[in-house]
């Protein structure tokens, strides 16, 4: 029998961060009805101490709030290393101000007021983007592991075959059944993951 709570956690979640309670009750009606989970905060204050930043999601968020604007916001999380997109939404935005948004990232910047199909489309955009980058991490964290698994001596043959130095096909054979890599090809993926340089599709 499937466990309840997890198949839960496994919808996508809407952090809706606004000081304006209709404004929260509205749209958390709108993802509800769309199927998705949704959960509402007065400020980033209250959602620091209240958000899952483990569920799979999004965090739309209204530019002016209480105590940290939303901008400032949107860099905080930055350097405390929470990637969640970020869907901004004012009432009083001007040019300027989504550019900056933009550049740090933001998937979208709307204008109150805005239609239900907008604001959809943005959040749909930024799930598909936090999608993508949950399955890179975790293909970063499965070759990490797997390279764990790696002698001194297997990890410089794998570093000489990436930089097409060597091919002993013994300590070769070694590197390739660790790392779990079918071909050369796949090894040196792999070993650009671990390097830190390959970057995910982007659709």
């Amino acid at each position: 029998m499937p466990d309840k709570k997890n198949t839960q956690n496994d919808k996508p979640i809407i952090f809706i961060v606004d000081d304006d309670a209709s404004m929260r009750e509205a749209l958390g009606d709108l993802f509800l009805s769309m199927g998705f989970d949704a959960q509402s905060f007065e400020s980033a204050a209250v959602f620091l101490t209240g958000a899952d930043f483990s569920r799979h999601g999004c965090i739309l968020l209204d530019v002016r709030l209480p105590g940290v604007s939303g901008l400032d916001f949107q860099g905080h999380l930055e350097r405390i290393g929470n990637k969640m997109p970020i869907v901004f939404m004012t009432g009083f935005g001007d040019i300027p101000m989504s550019v900056r948004a933009m550049k740090a990232g933001a998937v979208d910047f709307l204008t109150k007021p805005f239609k239900d199909q907008d604001i959809l489309d943005a959040v749909a955009a930024a799930i598909e983007r936090d999608t993508i980058r949950r399955q890179q991490d975790a293909q970063n964290n499965a070759v990490a592991t797997l390279a764990q698994a790696l002698t001194p001596r297997e990890r410089e043959v794998m570093d000489c075959v990436v930089r097409g130095l060597m091919n002993k096909q013994i300590a070769l054979g070694n590197v390739m059944r660790k790392m779990d890599a079918r071909t050369v090809v796949d090894l040196v993926k792999k070993s650009e993951i671990m390097a830190g340089t390959h970057q995910p599709p982007v659709s």
